[in-house]
């Protein structure tokens, strides 16, 4: 499994545009091949910053999430809106048993 996480800083008065944009993205996003869930939040701890939490079954899915033209479009938008440059990281990660 890839697990994406991402985050950008955005000014207050942009927040409601970058949140309708990045919750379309990720309903838009869950309908792909290989998405096992895709989410758009507000970070508890700094309002101002909004972040994404995703997962994909293999990096084929997520190469074909970022072909997808609407996906180029997301990263316009959401980079024009925020205040420095979005943050995203990628990790491949496999589920293990929980200790307790």
């Amino acid at each position: 499994m890839i697990i994406i996480t991402g985050s950008a800083s955005i000014a207050e008065e942009s927040m409601a545009e970058a949140l309708r944009i990045g919750c379309e993205h990720s309903a838009r996003s869950r309908s792909e091949p290989g998405c096992i869930s895709h989410n758009c939040y507000i970070d508890a701890e700094d309002r101002n910053v909004i972040r994404f939490y995703e997962q994909w079954q293999d990096m084929a899915a997520v190469q074909g999430h970022f072909a997808v033209p609407e996906s180029q479009q997301f990263v316009g938008q959401i980079n024009a809106l925020a205040d420095s440059p979005p943050k995203i990281e990628l990790f491949r990660a496999e589920a293990l048993d929980a200790p307790f």
